[in-house]
């Protein structure tokens, strides 16, 4: 379930810096950098800042696992 829900906000967050930077200003673009930096910082210490809030709310981690 954790693995999705990363999954979503990533790709939201970067879905809608691209419509915000389109309409509203290139500034934008920035959320897309933060998110893609963020991933790739996960990827490398697998320490995930989302994965904490989903811990606060009390979101059961996936079988699975993602490795964040």
């Amino acid at each position: 379930m954790r693995e999705r829900i990363v999954r979503a906000v990533a790709g939201v967050m970067v879905l809608l810096s691209i419509v915000l930077a389109y309409f509203v200003n290139i500034g934008w673009l920035g959320l897309t950098a933060f998110v893609g930096l963020n991933l790739f910082q996960s990827s490398m210490t697998r320490f995930c800042p989302l994965e904490k809030i989903l811990d606060a709310f009390g979101v059961e981690k996936s079988e699975t696992g993602c490795g964040c």
